[in-house]
């Protein structure tokens, strides 16, 4: 019965630490990256693109995405301990060491440029090393501490999802996996300022230069208020380019008319729960810009 007792024990700790291991990658995170890396996919060919390219593009990404995930949870597990938000994450509470955190994070991260150089393409590889040295080192080993821009700056690494995902099709890069980039990354200051400002005591405590605690509120919301116009601005080019049609146009329209509504809220400050409210909201948004890019595409690529 002890011996019993002792093994039920050991399976559920082992249990927990790879519960703890996927906590570690962002699933949900990653999941919005690589709808963002498919439409890209799909968006590249007027057909459907290659279902072996899709899958190996997809994993390759994947797990190079939640490889710098863990480096982040890695090199912010002190910041994370000090607040509410992430002070319950696996290194936060110490229920993982950190050795094999790091251990993990590299295993995944060099399994996923791996992939990518064996069965996707070179280009694709290097730009996703690129990206998760963009994000697990510049944004949150230095940016993140060092300048209330970090969002701006380390946005970058963050918008590039749907440009791997044309470039594994692909091969090459052009003008419109740019500008599904440059979607991304006009949408990441809103997006982020908004949480900022809902976790703006939370971020002064950790002593992180986030822009509510080094320039106040009033100029983030305000912030997140002309951002959110450049944001719309940019989801109107691919109609403009002639990289999309009518039924882009529609969609995005609908989308952008609610976004600046949540926006106008958090701009206006009168109403405590609208910066949360429009940090949840601007997921929903960036899913269903890309989304109808893929609706609009296939509406007109395809022959019914």
């Amino acid at each position: 019965m002890r011996n019993a007792l002792m093994v039920t024990g050991s399976l559920d700790h082992l249990g927990g630490q790879w519960r703890d291991l996927l906590t570690l990658c962002k699933p949900r995170v990653v999941l919005v990256m690589l709808v963002c890396a498919l439409v890209g996919m799909a968006l590249a060919t007027p057909a459907l693109p290659p279902p072996l390219a899709v899958f190996h593009g997809l994993v390759g990404i994947g797990l190079a995405a939640g490889g710098a995930a863990a480096y982040n949870h890695v090199l912010d597990r002190k910041l994370d301990a000090l607040m509410a938000r992430t002070a319950r994450r696996p290194l936060a509470t110490r229920r993982l060491p950190t050795p094999l955190a790091l251990a993990w994070a590299t295993l995944l991260s060099v399994a996923g440029i791996g992939l990518l150089l064996w069965q996707v393409n070179a280009l694709t590889a290097w730009l996703t090393l690129a990206s998760l040295i963009g994000y697990a080192l510049i944004y949150t080993a230095f940016l993140k501490r060092a300048t209330p821009q970090n969002i701006v700056i380390g946005g970058v690494a963050g918008a590039a999802p749907p440009l791997l995902g044309w470039t594994a099709i692909t091969g090459s890069l052009g003008p419109e996996p740019l500008l599904l980039m440059l979607i991304i990354f006009a949408w990441t200051p809103p997006h982020f300022w908004a949480l900022a400002i809902h976790k703006r005591d939370e971020y002064a405590r950790a002593g992180v230069p986030m822009l509510p605690v080094t320039h106040g509120e009033a100029f983030t919301r305000l912030q997140v208020w002309l951002y959110g116009w450049l944001t719309v601005v940019v989801t109107l080019l691919p109609f403009v380019i002639g990289m999309s049609g009518a039924v882009y146009l529609v969609g995005v329209m609908v989308l952008n008319l609610r976004f600046m509504m949540w926006n106008f809220r958090v701009w206006r400050g009168q109403d405590p729960r609208a910066p949360l409210a429009a940090f949840w909201f601007s997921i929903r948004y960036i899913l269903g810009v890309f989304g109808v890019l893929l609706l609009d595409h296939y509406a007109t690529a395809l022959p019914w």
